[in-house]
């Protein structure tokens, strides 16, 4: 079966629209047994991966301070993963946390601590 221009060109901007969408998601806030607790925490992040280069960005809306860390795994094993030193997000702040790789960078996640 044979694909017509028309359709393979309507899935692959389906396909490109599904892919850039991603980037726009916003990203688990905390742990699943934390979203038990009765008190609501943690930032909401954006996170853009740019070639090399990562930015989040965290929103935090609640009373409680919350210590944002950004995480950046690389794709080549000779590549140095970072750990970014926690940041603390106070209530209605936003805080911008950056990273890279020398190459490509392969996976990018927030951890969330309650400011003890």
């Amino acid at each position: 079966m044979r694909l017509s221009r028309r359709t393979a060109s309507a899935s692959l901007a389906v396909a490109l629209v599904l892919t850039l969408a991603y980037e726009a998601v916003p990203h688990a806030r905390v742990p699943a047994d934390e979203r038990e607790s009765a008190d609501p925490f943690g930032a909401a992040c954006r996170i853009r991966v740019n070639g090399s280069k990562v930015t989040a960005y965290c929103h935090n809306p609640y009373p409680e301070t919350d210590r944002v860390s950004l995480h950046v795994e690389c794709v080549r094993w000779w590549d140095i993963d970072t750990d970014s030193s926690p940041v603390a997000a106070g209530p209605a702040q936003t805080v911008r946390l950056t990273g890279r790789c020398w190459k490509e960078v392969g996976e990018v996640w927030i951890s969330h601590r309650r400011e003890s």
